[in-house]
């Protein structure tokens, strides 16, 4: 049996069930509770709760987005779902509105702690003391107060097989779902397969299958070793696989589980290949190494350490200088981004910084624009299509931009204008990393850093309705917002940047002071993509001995911009005398001819007479 199997079966026989009930309520009884007494109902203080949820910030940061998705597949059901820590303190819980008020009378909510000790028997308390799997029904509860309730909970166990919490389902007993138990187990492993990713980035992680199609999904085994080859985590499926509980996996190495070395893997990042286990058994194998980091037998190089291209995007200004060192932090580790900002803020030069620092550089950097490809078009350029799958579809079929991606780095762009319908196929390759092109008949694996942006507020998308909760909280791992160039104080570093560049092809060009204050007087509605386009404007109106950008040089519609935005204030009229000065200069270049002057300047004889009246 494969490692779905282990995930959907039942851990234990009803006998056994019964059995682990029934020592419960042995339990139970030793702790002086009464069927018929009135449960503890005390709730923790909001200070004493927000110091127990930043305890468990690690699990409560990836379960989160586990929960909002097994929540979409169990609303309207009259059901909740709890996060606990591993004292059974709920620090989190969501569901149907109805059910969660005839929660909160019972104290199932938040702030209280259901352990055995306080709440009798109960599939919370009772997974915690038996460290298993276990559905708690009605009556088989405890206390009476607690019979309207069936509840299914999971242990989620840390990187290191300890207990860090427990994933619960609770719901009215009359509307019990035999299936419930089974999408709370694979919930459970979901957010074990976070920690362990998160907790070990930079070792070397090998995931592996029987199945090649099954890498990149939840039945894949993912064990994780050090430099030196030594075992340091396996998630449940790994465990299965290898026929080891993962206390002795601990002892073991990769040589002895794998029959491999570190460096021999490492040289293989990247790649599908074939392993066999200790046991015999021959698997399919993804690793993944942080390359970032030195092998575990140390080679001498003489090739210097690739530049940052993030700190290239650090020319001053606070604001980006956060950004990149928040960006910098996760890089490499399995947390999406979310870049937020004005359009033409830098939100696609970002995403590229990102990946060219990323162990992913010498992979594909795909970037979508969801907002430009027609709604009839973006299903089959995201996922791809098969030979005929549809009228006027090409001979041999086509690899889909996600698949394009694979190795590499997936960037949706304007990802808020997805439709609606699309949103659910893409949560699907989120969470399960697979892509199924149109017409084909099995999914592709694929594996890649997901970053995201959207000019739209995707936190109103989802008021709204227009934007997928729980894909919200599936790319939204890390979330930056790019400040618009209005509002940065870098303004002369970035136009020298962009003047070095491509922008003056390969001129050496500066820029006068009083161009410079009209532009810190702009306010650059299309932030960086507009500056760019003005100085590559004003670049091409310069004369073969210029050397220097000055008001004749700047497009004609940007200095109307500024004639047309509102009357500085007090404190900016320095800006507007340079604008009567270069006027007043223009001018008298010109022996007092108006039209001549203001082909010059390149603004109409209006905008002349209007400063000549200022």
């Amino acid at each position: 049996m494969h490692a779905i199997g282990a995930a959907l079966r039942p851990a234990h026989h009803d006998v056994v069930q019964q059995d682990v009930i029934r020592h419960a309520h042995e339990r139970s009884a030793t702790f002086g509770l009464i069927a018929d007494m009135r449960p503890d109902y005390a709730l923790l203080s909001t200070s004493e709760l927000a110091s127990r949820l930043d305890e468990s910030h690690t699990l409560f940061a990836h379960a989160l987005p586990v929960m909002e998705t097994l929540y979409a597949q169990i609303a309207n059901t009259h059901s909740m779902i709890a996060l606990t820590d591993a004292s059974g303190l709920i620090l989190h819980s969501l569901g149907d509105d109805d059910f969660l008020a005839r929660a909160q009378k019972v104290s199932l909510r938040a702030g209280a702690v259901w352990s055995e000790a306080l709440q009798g028997t109960n599939a919370i308390g009772t997974t915690i003391a038996a460290r298993e799997a276990i559905t708690v029904h009605g009556d088989q509860h405890y206390l009476r107060a607690n019979h309207f309730l069936t509840c299914s909970s999971v242990p989620i166990l840390d990187p290191l097989g300890n207990l860090s919490g427990v994933l619960d389902v609770t719901g009215d007993r009359r509307g019990y779902h035999q299936h419930t138990m089974a999408l709370v187990r694979m919930s459970g492993q979901m957010i074990e397969n976070r920690l362990i990713a998160s907790a070990f980035d930079d070792g070397l992680r090998i995931h592996f299958h029987s199945r090649p199609e099954f890498i990149g999904t939840l039945m894949e085994g993912i064990a994780v070793f050090d430099s030196g080859g030594r075992l340091l985590s396996a998630n449940r499926s790994a465990q299965f696989q290898l026929g080891v509980e993962l206390g002795r996996l601990r002892r073991e190495t990769l040589t002895s589980l794998f029959g491999a070395t570190a460096d021999a893997l490492a040289a293989q990042a990247g790649e599908t290949c074939r392993l066999e286990l200790h046991n015999g058994v021959g698997v399919f194998a993804s690793v993944q190494f942080d390359a970032r980091r030195a092998p575990a037998t140390p080679r001498r190089s003489t090739q210097p350490a690739p530049p940052s291209h993030l700190l290239e995007l650090c020319t001053g200004d606070p604001a980006m200088r956060d950004i990149v060192e928040r960006v910098s932090k996760v890089i490499g580790k399995p947390i999406p981004i979310l870049i937020g900002g004005e359009t033409g803020a830098g939100k696609e030069m970002l995403a590229r910084a990102i990946h060219r620092d990323s162990p992913r550089r010498d992979g594909p950097f795909v970037a979508v624009n969801c907002a430009s490809l027609p709604e009839t078009l973006i299903e089959s350029e995201l996922f791809g299509y098969a030979q005929g799958a549809f009228t006027g579809a090409a001979k041999r079929g086509a690899t889909g931009k996600i698949a394009q991606a694979n190795g590499g780095t997936l960037f949706l762009d304007e990802i808020g204008d997805m439709p609606l319908t699309l949103q659910s196929r893409l949560l699907r390759v989120l969470q399960e990393r697979v892509v199924e092109p149109l017409g084909a008949a099995r999914a592709t694996p694929v594996d890649f850093m997901l970053i995201c942006a959207s000019n739209r507020k995707l936190r109103e998308q989802v008021a709204a309705g227009a934007f997928r909760e729980d894909l919200y909280y599936r790319v939204n791992g890390l979330s930056v917002t790019l400040p618009p160039l209005r509002e940065r104080t870098d303004l002369r570093a970035i136009i020298d940047r962009l003047l070095a560049g491509d922008d003056c092809a390969g001129r050496t060009v500066g820029i006068a002071d009083d161009v410079l204050a009209l532009f810190a007087r702009h306010r650059w509605p299309g932030n960086l993509r507009q500056l760019s386009n003005v100085l590559r404007t004003a670049c091409a109106m310069l004369d073969e001995h210029d050397t220097q950008i000055r008001v004749g040089h700047l497009p004609r519609d940007f200095l109307e911009e500024l004639d047309d935005a509102p009357t500085p204030p007090a404190s900016d009229a320095r800006l507007a005398d340079i604008a009567v000065s270069a006027v007043t200069a223009a001018l008298d270049k010109h022996g007092g001819n108006v039209s001549a002057a203001a082909r010059a300047l390149g603004v109409s004889r209006t905008t002349v007479y209007r400063k000549l009246r200022t």
